[in-house]
């Protein structure tokens, strides 16, 4: 008897049947263009092993203009079918489906080449699109039903026909980015008539036994986007022309609403796939913030779809699956959804991988096999950098001993699990400490190590982490200065108007921690959509609410303040930035770049502007935080290196810059595989 009987239920889908509920959404790695088909081969086998039902790849180009950067793979030629193959055997042989998703960029294509409905330049990409003739769009439509043709040649048992996210199908759907007066264009049954063309034509192409998903664009979050109306026909059109399945889409990439980061709510746009519920006959499927199987289940358990997408979870444990159905699910390493290592690398077109597992699209080159020595192994700081140590150190078969002076693991996540919208790392932590009374690490709290604990190790690895630095200040000892450490973590008590001093990711973290009042609308989706003017799309064109954003009011008027005379915020990430940035904006945070702090009196914060020192000013506040970044703690290992014992440096005592969890993770994992 599973814990997860609605995951768990098989799908007929009549010609094929899958053995559950769950799709790996698609996800574009760059790991295709690599040209490594065995170690992409080995990325999929390994998550068909561990128990999904059916696979999405990443986009597949139908043609050179619809690529979403030049050199986008796709799949043009006999070549390409062969090396496909590679994967798809490899999936079979694992027990698993997979479908190869089709994805034409349109207006989004970072291409010279790029085409559109209409020539309208869309605000993320640099390149014009041209507007298609009516012999253009016949071209469209023939490389698709190629790209059905040759995946199915090369062993997929689907394709998905990519029709949401802003991407070419879903710009012909609404006016925003239609203004065509011709047969495509106009009224919503000439608007829609691409999509549904395309279906057609490639389930006559690929017969009746094959799975064809049709991604649609449940709630668009554009202005003049689609009103529920149209979803509807566009669904039931889709249906009647041989989709087997719908799977859902959330938003436009240019939405200035986020929807799949960590501040987003768990299941956060399952209530929109429920709505569709009931309209088409085929399977539908939800997506989006889906990372637990309590969460899956639940939102199956509520009629809300016939299936979830999964797509992150599946980088940060390939055996999700698996691990759900032997009953060990606190053994699933957990998806923050912080976008450092997945989506931030895709857009700076870097393989993608994962921050809380490192092996994922690595998995041919790290490997956490058994060790050939048995070593005894000492890690001192149970941060991020020496957890990830721990567990891979212990699960290659290393006797391992994990020394930290504070009195529970966690280190910086500790920390980072404070800040409103992390909540995620609440999980993250509770996982290693299940993971390491699996691994049996002999765990030492609430001590210091020193050098004599060390000495009869095989292997010391210094996981220290970081310090404050010292931002040498006048005044900064008076008894209105706290630090970030002093904030997040003890609670330090703060008054109601505040300057931080640092605007790197620490001080956006203060912030948005001391600006929140109550709980975190993270946990809360009524709140959240209404912070961020999430709409019902059967009321409001698109699902932006008439309002407009509404967030609750601060609850402390805060001044962010940096020493760099650059945009605030420069160096987030580049996936969630803008969120941050935004966030504070909505809490009227005022951001005040090229400052030189003068002194910190009773009075508040004393300051200036440029090399000159001008336009002195006082900023009348009742607490001054610091945030003015980190230096590494190499106390020990320094004197470690004075008794002669070799230790490895790792995390932030390595390297100090900014809380880098992704760094640190992936440095640990590394270093215990090759002890």
């Amino acid at each position: 008897m599973t814990n997860y009987p609605n995951m768990f239920a098989p799908l007929d889908l009549g010609f094929t049947t899958l053995k559950n509920r769950v799709l790996m959404g698609s996800m574009h790695t760059n790991l295709e263009e690599v040209g490594d088909w065995y170690r992409i081969a080995e990325y999929f086998g390994e998550r068909a092993a561990g128990g999904v039902a059916l696979m999405v790849t990443g986009g597949m180009a139908p043609n050179v203009e619809g690529g979403v950067f030049p050199g986008a793979s796709g799949l043009f030629s006999d070549t390409d079918i062969a090396n496909h193959k590679i994967v798809t055997d490899r999936v079979h042989a694992e027990g698993g489906k997979i479908a190869m998703q089709i994805l034409h960029a349109g207006r989004y294509a970072y291409n010279h080449k790029a085409v559109a409905p209409s020539a309208i330049k869309s605000p993320i990409s640099p390149f014009p699109p041209a507007e298609l003739d009516a012999d253009g769009i016949e071209k469209q439509i023939a490389d698709f039903v190629v790209a059905s043709e040759c995946a199915k040649q090369a062993g997929y048992d689907g394709v998905e026909i990519m029709g949401s996210e802003g991407y070419f199908l879903n710009e012909f759907l609404v006016t925003h980015t239609n203004k065509r007066t011709d047969e495509w264009g106009g009224s919503f049954a000439n608007r829609m008539r691409l999509p549904v063309e395309i279906v057609r034509r490639c389930r006559e192409a690929v017969g009746p036994d094959f799975i064809i998903i049709y991604r649609i664009s449940l709630i668009d979050l554009i202005p003049n986007g689609q009103t529920w109306e149209e979803v509807v026909t566009l669904a039931k059109a889709i249906e009647a022309a041989g989709a087997t399945i719908l799977n859902t889409g959330i938003g436009w990439h240019e939405a200035r609403i986020p929807t799949i980061a960590t501040s987003v709510p768990r299941a956060a746009f399952a209530w929109v796939t429920k709505k569709l519920m009931g309209e088409v006959s085929i399977p539908i499927i939800t997506s989006n913030r889906i990372n637990t199987p309590e969460v899956a289940d639940s939102v199956l358990a509520d009629g809300c779809a016939d299936m979830v997408s999964m797509a992150r979870p599946f980088l940060a444990d390939s055996q999700f699956v698996a691990k759900a159905a032997a009953g060990k699910a606190d053994q699933i390493a957990p998806c923050i959804a912080c976008n450092q290592a997945c989506l931030d690398h895709t857009f700076s077109l870097k393989t993608s991988t994962c921050l809380v597992n490192p092996r994922a699209c690595y998995e041919t080159e790290l490997n956490y096999g058994p060790a050939e020595t048995t070593k005894n192994v000492a890690i001192v700081g149970a941060g991020p950098a020496g957890l990830a140590t721990a567990l891979v150190a212990a699960q290659r078969g290393h006797r391992v001993t994990l020394f930290d002076m504070a009195d529970k693991i966690g280190g910086q996540l500790n920390i980072a699990k404070q800040v409103p919208g992390k909540e995620e790392f609440f999980g993250l932590v509770e996982y290693y400490i299940k993971m390491l009374e699996v691994y049996e690490v002999d765990v030492r709290l609430g001590r210091r190590a020193a050098v004599d604990d060390l000495i009869d190790f095989d292997e010391v690895v210094m996981a220290t982490g970081v310090t404050p630095r010292d931002p040498e200040i006048k005044g900064q000892d008076g008894p209105n200065v706290v630090n970030y450490i002093d904030v997040l973590r003890d609670k330090a008590p703060v008054g109601n108007r505040v300057a931080i001093i640092g605007a790197g990711g620490i001080g956006f973290d203060v912030a948005e921690f001391l600006t929140q009042q109550g709980e975190s609308s993270t946990l809360n989706l009524d709140e959240w959509k209404a912070e961020w003017g999430v709409g019902d799309p059967a009321i409001t064109r698109g699902g932006l609410a008439a309002s407009g954003p509404k967030p609750e009011a601060a609850a402390r008027q805060v001044t962010l303040l940096q020493r760099k005379a650059q945009k605030l915020g420069k160096g987030l990430g580049k996936t969630t930035g803008w969120i941050h940035r935004a966030a504070l904006a909505m809490k009227d945070v005022d951001m005040i770049g090229g400052v030189n702090y003068e002194e910190i009196t009773s009075e508040g914060l004393h300051i200036s502007t440029g090399e000159g020192r001008e336009n002195p000013r006082l900023l009348e506040v009742d607490t001054v935080v610091l945030c003015a970044g980190q230096l590494p703690e190499r106390g020990l290992a320094d004197a470690l290196e004075a008794k002669g014992i070799t230790a490895h440096v790792i995390g932030g005592a390595d390297v100090a810059a900014e809380l880098d969890a992704k760094r640190a993770i992936n440095q640990g994992s590394r270093l215990a595989a090759s002890f």
